[in-house]
């Protein structure tokens, strides 16, 4: 230390306590970075990296961000798994100085930036949830908490371990805190594949006893019993998650909520693999184009857009709450304009979650105070439309929560201006007239010649000297000044008592008086003194909102579902969907059913109509199981993702794409749909397979609904029939499920007459001259072939590759006729040729074909188009 600068040792002081992260260092307009964290951003940023002085004789490499764009850089450091501590200074140069001549600028962190712990709207996705997750293990139990601090959800829940990886499915989050070793070192696989910053911690942030103080501490309660029962592995989470935020937000705790909690069977259970085959919140390829949130997310604000996000991640299996959303939904379809008019107000609404949570954690501005005045005004707007008409009750509590901010709304409404500056130090946000010093402030800064010139004319009139000047220069400040002819008047009783001689020249005497040099020290100062005042005020405000925190997050919460029920109505009706009725048996009959991602598809692609299906998997006593079968590309797999999608719609509370739909609660969604492999892992296609469809066969229930496509198709022919016939008798004796199991081994079609429970359906084709037409319509029976080498020519293989397909697929289906042997078939076989077949033979020209080529519709009388109808009837019969 000793051969380092002042200010390099302070560096490297304050990185040594945060060498997990990348520091920076604030030096006056910039955020510099050194040695080691200076070659890794620079890299990381793309940004020049230079050196700054020596470090036992090396360079120390050096690269820094402007603080104005520091937030763009962040959020790129954050994106490539980097943690960062900011060190502010924390006084000004010249503070410094006062300390001594070669005083460093103190510096310190006030705050590390992690996935978890994100606030800024730069560095957020407006409509989703930025999750911050504990998990807690205690002897044999378990618990997740999991908060979002932009916003201040704060939630707990007891999880078996084996749930552990769908709830962080369901969660999504962007960190998750365990504690260190063993259980880092074995969440470190799932944490992953789930792709989730792993961040360790030490037992003491996980101790239970500890973490009940903390919270106590931080909902300033003496006993939590008033917010629940919580177990220890659920306190020790939470407590976790508390400590965390303490460390990284340096003290400044964010509001967060009082803890909700949570259990596994409030919700739909779907694990992992099922929300990706589904395409939920995020297509196959990681973008949110294409899932179905994309085609179902009409709503208008961001909190009504993250609620949506969350409904659909869990649907519930509660009745009460599903038919309270139902009724809400029935009320917006029936009531469409009301529902606009609360569209057309909740468009204008601000993020009221998030402005709160910034002025919470000091990292506001104006702009926040401005977005919760608006958002107050459309609440008022939003409750008064609603005022003696009879809601449904989700949306007497909705508006409910929008009434009683008068006094909050009035202060707001008459402190701010409509336009507000980004940052509290621009000045310039309180409105003029309500704060009597604050406008004089600004009169000074802003009209200080004026008030010269006002003072000039009321000393001219008072010493009846009308060539009297107020003048200014840089050593005797504003004095007054007068010819000389006036001096003895001015230095004689009654004026020399009010006007203080300062200086006389050979022309001119120069006075001044105490009310002049109190208003130059205002004149000189006004322009800080204004915006010390507005800071002031600021705190105020900030003050007066963090004072209604609770109820204005509930306000927030009744804007979010009012958004959300009158975004799905909107939906409802402009896509003709219908409203499910949804009970408590094993029903599940969808008449007229449509894929709403596919559907959309279709419409801006090509303007078709989707070929609607009905299913019927309605459980009586024991399993329900449809086996489909049919060629690729028919719309199988269209069809199994399609059920389990409205059956997903009618749990979350929204209404269904089908003409009819009963749905009897489904307590678990499977789905294992389409091909993938797991290479880092080690895992082929077939064993991701083998294994996603192990965990559908050992967790699903008699209520779950499950999807299985192609079963064993990775491996060989008869292994893979095998694996699919005994998948099939397990799901229907032991499971008891509903399914809908799609395959090409046709002889598993033979199960439907032993098995109670197993009816055959198949998805309808067409050949026409030679080639297959794809009708998309799924009806009972079965298929007696797939149809496989009419697809492989519709995709463009090679005509010899098809032809010699055809030839093969015939000597095949004869040897498995007559018996025959491999060897027999292999001999049999005439030798592949790489020469296109013959064309076909050409087809002769009929009658009719030439009497259409000379037919011009347009140019045709209806008693004309009549006759050719019956002349063209004659050619045909020739």
């Amino acid at each position: 230390m000793s051969t380092v600068t002042p200010m390099m040792a302070q560096y490297l002081e304050i990185k040594e306590a945060h060498a997990d992260a990348l520091l920076f260092y604030r030096m006056g307009d910039f955020y510099e970075m050194f040695f080691d964290d200076a070659v890794d951003a620079a890299q990381a940023l793309d940004i020049a990296l230079t050196k700054r002085g020596k470090h036992n004789g090396d360079d120390i490499p050096m690269c820094g961000v402007p603080v104005h764009a520091a937030e763009g850089y962040l959020l790129t450091l954050i994106r490539k798994g980097f943690r960062v501590a900011v060190c502010e200074q924390m006084e000004s140069p010249a503070e410094a100085k006062k300390r001594g001549s070669k005083s460093v600028v103190r510096r310190d962190v006030v705050r590390l930036v992690t996935p978890g712990t994100l606030t800024e709207d730069a560095l957020l996705e407006a409509r989703r949830h930025n999750f911050l997750v504990a998990y807690a293990e205690v002897r044999d139990s378990a618990a997740l908490a999991w908060a979002d601090i932009s916003t201040g959800a704060f939630h707990v829940m007891t999880v078996s371990k084996q749930r552990l990886g769908p709830e962080l499915a369901r969660l999504a989050p962007s960190e998750l805190l365990v504690v260190d070793e063993p259980v880092f070192q074995n969440l470190r696989p799932l944490a992953d594949d789930f792709k989730i910053p792993l961040t360790p911690m030490g037992k003491a942030s996980f101790d239970s006893t500890g973490a009940e103080k903390r919270l106590q501490e931080l909902f300033k309660v003496g006993s939590l019993d008033g917010f629940g029962k919580f177990s220890r592995p659920e306190l020790s989470a939470m407590g976790a998650l508390v400590d965390y935020l303490e460390i990284t937000q340096k003290g400044k705790l964010p509001l967060l909520l009082p803890p909700e909690q949570d259990s596994e069977d409030r919700v739909m259970q779907i694990d992992a693999a099922t929300r990706r085959n589904l395409e939920l919140t995020r297509s196959l390829n990681g973008d949110k184009f294409g899932s179905l949130l994309s085609v179902i997310d009409r709503t208008v604000t961001p909190g009504g857009g993250r609620l949506l996000e969350q409904r659909i991640s869990s649907p519930s299996r509660k009745l009460d709450t599903i038919h309270a959303r139902l009724a809400a939904l029935d009320f917006c379809v029936e009531q469409s304009s009301l529902a606009e008019q609360l569209r057309d107000s909740l468009r204008k609404t601000p993020d009221l979650d998030r402005a709160l949570s910034r002025l919470a954690l000091d990292r506001g501005g104006p702009r926040d105070l401005a977005a919760i005045r608006n958002g107050l005004i459309q609440a008022e707007d939003i409750a008064a439309s609603t005022d003696g008409i009879d809601l449904p009750n989700l949306m007497v509590q909705a508006t409910a929560n929008l009434r009683g901010f008068d006094d909050l709304l009035g202060l707001l409404d008459s402190s701010l201006v409509a336009e507000p500056p980004l940052l509290a130090r621009d000045g310039g946000f309180i409105a003029p007239g309500f704060d009597t010093e604050l406008d004089e402030a600004r009169t000074l800064r802003d009209e200080g010649r004026s008030v010269i010139a006002g003072f000039q004319q009321k000393y001219a009139e008072h010493t009846g000297i009308t060539s009297l000047k107020i003048k200014h220069n840089n050593v005797l400040g504003y004095f007054i000044e007068t010819t000389a002819t006036h001096a003895d008047k001015m230095l004689s009783a009654p004026f020399s008592e009010t006007y203080i001689h300062r200086q006389t020249t050979a022309n001119q005497v120069r006075f001044t008086t105490v009310e002049l040099s109190e208003i130059e020290t205002r004149i000189l100062n006004a322009g800080n003194l204004a915006l010390e005042i507005e800071k002031r005020l600021y705190q105020r405000l900030s003050e007066e909102i963090l004072a209604q925190a609770a109820l204005l997050n509930q306000a927030a919460r009744g804007l979010a579902e009012l958004d959300l029920a009158t975004s799905l109505a909107d939906l409802a009706r402009g896509e003709n969907w219908c409203r499910p009725h949804v009970d408590n048996t094993r029903s599940f009959n969808i008449t007229g059913g449509r894929h709403p991602v596919v559907e959309r598809a279709l419409q801006q692609q090509s303007g078709d109509a989707f070929i609607a299906n009905d299913c019927d998997l309605t459980a009586n006593g024991g399993a329900a199981v449809w086996l489909l079968t049919g060629p690729n590309m028919a719309g199988k797999s269209t069809f199994l993702r399609q059920n389990a999608l409205i059956a997903l719609l009618a749990q979350m509370g929204s209404y269904v794409p089908a003409e009819q739909a009963e749905i009897g609660l489904v307590s678990q969604l499977f789905s294992r749909v389409g091909a993938s492999d797991d290479l880092a892992r080690g895992r082929s296609t077939f064993m991701v397979e083998m294994v996603e469809t192990a965990a559908i066969l050992n967790q699903a229930d008699e209520r779950a609904l499950v999807i299985l496509d192609e079963i064993g198709r990775g491996t060989a022919t008869y292994d893979g029939l095998s694996i699919a016939w005994a998948t099939l008798e397990h799901l229907h004796a032991t499971n008891s499920c509903r399914a809908l199991f799609a395959t090409h081994y046709h002889e598993l079609t033979a199960l439907a007459g032993s098995l109670k429970g197993v009816e055959n359906a198949t998805v309808a084709v067409k050949e026409w001259e030679g080639e297959v037409i794809f009708l998309h319509e799924v009806r009972k029976g079965a298929a007696d072939r797939s149809y496989g080498v009419q697809v492989a020519q519709l995709a463009g293989l090679p005509p010899s590759v098809v032809e010699r397909a055809r030839v093969v697929l015939d000597q095949l289906e004869q040897n498995e006729r007559e018996g025959g042997k491999q060897k027999a078939l292999i001999d049999d076989l005439p030798l592949f040729s790489a020469a296109p077949p013959p064309p076909p033979p050409a087809v002769k020209a009929s009658a009719v074909d030439g009497m259409l080529d000379e037919i011009h519709p347009d140019e045709l009388s209806p008693r004309e188009a009549l006759d050719l109808i019956y002349k063209l009837k004659e050619a045909a019969k020739s």
